[in-house]
């Protein structure tokens, strides 16, 4: 029977050792990309998608990422159709993190699917063997459904699911699920009222859909 790598226990949820070569490999490969990305002029379109490209493979057609990004690996983290992420953008997807079409993330967003355990005695660095060190840590993956807002400082633990058409309001930290077209926000977030007909705005005539 084969046994499966650290790369296929940690996208599955479970305790992995995050100093596997192979994990640290991609997280250096994915940090450089990171790097570059940040420092490359927004004047440079064809470079920046360029990198996004191989930083982020799923990425939809129409999206639009502000930077500076920070990405722990960047192939687990899939954004669909015009999804707009503003200023510092940081995403560590451990696990899936799958993002539906037309999301908005306001500035210093994070999506964050580690979990370490709550035992020092389980979360501790230890040493292995050969001298080196490592940890044991796991994962749950982050949905985030269409039509979302997602406003400055929000931070998105693992395991949490938003409905689509919902807004999670500044500063939030979001530890559980929350029902499509709702309007939530605070520490923990909660929902605080339901997004309906009421909040409608009349569009201006002068900007013409497409």
């Amino acid at each position: 029977m084969k046994d499966h790598t650290e790369r296929e226990h940690m996208l599955a949820g479970e305790l992995y050792n995050s100093a596997d070569p192979e994990l640290s490999a991609m997280r250096a490969r994915a940090h450089e990309l990171c790097e570059t990305f940040n420092a490359t002029a927004e004047s440079n379109v064809r470079r920046r998608a360029a990198i996004l490209a191989e930083l982020m493979p799923h990425l939809g057609e129409g999206s639009d990422v502000a930077g500076p990004i920070f990405f722990d690996y960047g192939v687990f983290t899939t954004f669909g159709e015009r999804v707009y992420a503003n200023f510092n953008l940081t995403v560590l997807d451990v696990c899936p993190i799958t993002v539906g079409d037309n999301v908005m993330f306001g500035p210093n967003v994070t999506l964050a699917a580690p979990i370490h355990p709550l035992r020092w005695q389980d979360r501790n660095i230890r040493t292995a063997a050969d001298g080196s060190s490592f940890n044991y840590e796991y994962g749950a993956p982050i949905s985030i459904g269409r039509n979302c807002w997602l406003a400055a400082g929000v931070t998105v633990a693992g395991g949490v699911s938003i409905g689509e058409g919902s807004v999670i309001g500044a500063g939030s930290v979001v530890t559980r699920d929350i029902p499509a077209n709702s309007f939530a926000a605070g520490v923990p977030c909660r929902v605080i009222r339901a997004i309906d007909e009421h909040d409608a705005m009349t569009m201006p005539t002068r900007v013409r859909e497409r």
